[in-house]
């Protein structure tokens, strides 16, 4: 494997952030809950992610914005667009499988 300077990881990694974020945004019909069952994280946890990140280098975010970065339109807009009533299963699958900070 070829040896990458800490600049390139970085970029590298942002890059692939950047596509992952950009894939979540173009299929708005996955679901964060499908999301949360199969992965274990969402769009909201990125967003609270991210959040953190910036917090830690001093830069304060609030959840709003942090979603808005994540989602590219505000929360409440993406949940009209594309949000779905979760089936009983699907939500009896996530208090299952539910993180602690959840």
């Amino acid at each position: 494997m070829a040896e990458l300077s800490n600049e390139q990881k970085r970029d590298f990694e942002a890059a692939a952030f950047r596509r992952l974020v950009d894939h979540l945004r173009e299929r708005g019909d996955v679901q964060n809950i499908d999301l949360m069952n199969l992965a274990g994280f969402c769009r909201n946890c990125l967003s609270n992610w991210y959040r953190e990140a910036a917090e830690a280098d001093g830069v304060a975010l609030s959840k709003d914005e942090s979603r808005e970065i994540i989602y590219g339109m505000s929360y409440a807009e993406w949940q009209a667009l594309n949000q779905t009533e979760a089936s009983e299963a699907k939500k009896a699958e996530f208090e299952a499988r539910r993180p602690k900070d959840h």
